[in-house]
């Protein structure tokens, strides 16, 4: 098992509990490494859903599972990843948004593979020739 970026759905996912396969490689991955490893940008997408339906005791309970994880900084060599990774698929007429290139380079900067459900999605950064790596925890 690769060290691994939770993109935001996944984490979500692990949270939950929901899904018996990302659950089972969420207990593997922190039996190997000690702890899950969230994007900033993950941290700002869930507290920003919880705050939008009012719900600061979710949100204060998000941030202390937070505290227990690993959390890359985002800082210049990462934003300069980000934006050429946002920029890209802008020019080809593809635009993805921000968050999603923001974790991508965070995954890049910090040699991590991209755990995500939405694979299809983040494989149009791989064919702009970025060596993202993905995985998939619901498949089984």
């Amino acid at each position: 098992m690769n060290r691994a970026l939770l993109d935001t759905d996944i984490d979500s996912e692990v949270l939950r509990g929901v899904d018996a396969n990302v659950a089972a490689h969420a207990l593997a991955y922190r039996r190997a490494y000690g702890c899950l490893t969230l994007s900033v940008i993950t941290v700002m997408e869930m507290v920003k859903g919880l705050q939008k339906v009012q719900r600061p005791g979710k949100i204060a309970d998000l941030l202390a599972n937070v505290a227990r994880e690993e959390v890359p900084d985002f800082d210049q060599t990462t934003a300069e990843a980000a934006g050429r990774i946002w920029g890209d698929p802008e020019r080809t007429g593809q635009p993805i948004g921000v968050a999603d290139p923001m974790i991508d380079g965070s995954a890049l900067v910090h040699g991590l593979e991209l755990v995500t459900g939405n694979t299809t999605h983040y494989q149009r950064i791989q064919q702009l020739g970025y060596p993202l790596i993905l995985a998939n925890w619901r498949a089984p």
